[in-house]
């Protein structure tokens, strides 16, 4: 992405600004090529955050299951509230080490919502980053590698983000952590719902032997 980072740094910067809620939210950023780095903690601080983008670079290589693997399992597990991810990327992995199913398993489990902005270049392919909005309740955009259209892509996101409803349910099942397949239908005409796959039910924890 090094033609065009300067463009997604700024609408990512803009993104922050408008999407953080004083006092409420925290956002963290994470640089993926051949490896996966925190640039910058959870944070409210909206100078600390551009300091973050300011200090990321291109690199060749695409770590995207590793890269959500461990913003999901590592922290986003951990927060209270609404989870969301932004993963924005002009191309498919190339060098992870954990699978595209483990990645989806993680931000399933952790009850993450997966927002991917593929930024089309000459070859590339967002299969994956697809896959995992899909999965998860998120959206997919691709833009061009212009500066207005990665704009308007974050611009979406943050609308959807702030205009979602929670739905909730119990059922009697066993907690045995295995997977729901879950669909959602609305019985009004040409509306569209989006929403993630399934959940995984939680795990009980093992008997005490006596």
């Amino acid at each position: 992405v090094r033609d065009k980072l300067d463009y997604e740094k700024a609408t990512a910067a803009e993104f922050f600004r408008n999407i953080l809620r004083p006092q409420k939210d925290l956002a963290l950023i994470i640089q993926f090529d051949s490896e996966v780095n925190l640039v910058q903690d959870f944070t409210q601080n909206h100078d600390d955050l551009l300091r973050g983008l300011e200090s990321l670079k291109a690199a060749n290589s695409t770590s995207l299951y590793d890269a959500i693997y461990l913003a999901a399992d590592e922290k986003l597990k951990h927060e209270t509230g609404r989870r969301v991810m932004v993963v924005i990327t002009d191309g498919e992995d190339n060098s992870s080490k954990v699978s595209r199913a483990e990645a989806i398993e993680a931000a399933q489990r952790s009850d993450v919502l997966i927002y991917g902005i593929g930024v089309q270049t000459e070859n590339s392919r967002f299969r994956d980053l697809k896959k995992f909005a899909q999965e998860t309740g998120g959206a997919f955009f691709s833009p061009k590698a212009k500066a207005a259209e990665i704009r308007q892509a974050f611009r979406s996101i943050g609308e959807d983000i702030q205009g979602q409803y929670s739905l909730a349910y119990g059922l009697n099942t066993k907690k045995d952590g295995s997977f729901h397949a879950i669909e959602i239908r609305c019985k009004i005409n040409d509306v569209r719902v989006r929403a993630r796959k399934g959940y995984y039910a939680p795990k009980a924890p093992p008997a005490e032997s006596g």
